[in-house]
């Protein structure tokens, strides 16, 4: 049994299994899964688990060399924008239309029990060398 680290096995294995450039998705419970893209559902009700949590464990387990966030978050969510902001990770900003057209280039879709409007992000892998 694992000890350390994610234990939830899908997280576990498309973190394993991603590439450099490799996009995954951290979402909130409201956006729609493209059609082909895998979709890790670890939602339980609202706000739980919450956005920052499954954000700060997978960046714990992941090297991602760039994010993609929709403008309106820096509005409409302010604390999630500034969770995003604190990560020290370069973020590329677009609209919420164009970032939902992103996502079906993702390897997968983790959907969170988040809540709040447009707390979505695509991490790009990078290189641990």
């Amino acid at each position: 049994m694992k000890k350390l680290g994610i234990l939830n096995r899908d997280i576990a294995r498309v973190l394993a299994s991603l590439g450099h450039t490799d996009l995954i998705v951290i979402a909130d419970c409201g956006l729609p899964i493209p059609s082909g893209v895998e979709c890790i559902d670890l939602s339980i009700r609202l706000g739980v688990p919450n956005f920052v949590d499954v954000l700060t464990e997978v960046l714990a387990d992941m090297e991602v060399e760039s994010m993609m966030a929709a403008t309106e978050v820096r509005t409409e969510s302010p604390s999630i924008h500034q969770e995003l902001e604190n990560r020290q990770i370069s973020i590329r900003y677009l609209p919420h239309d164009e970032l939902k057209a992103e996502t079906s280039k993702a390897k997968a879709i983790i959907r969170t029990g988040e809540c709040a409007p447009y707390a979505n992000v695509i991490l790009r892998a990078g290189v641990i060398f």
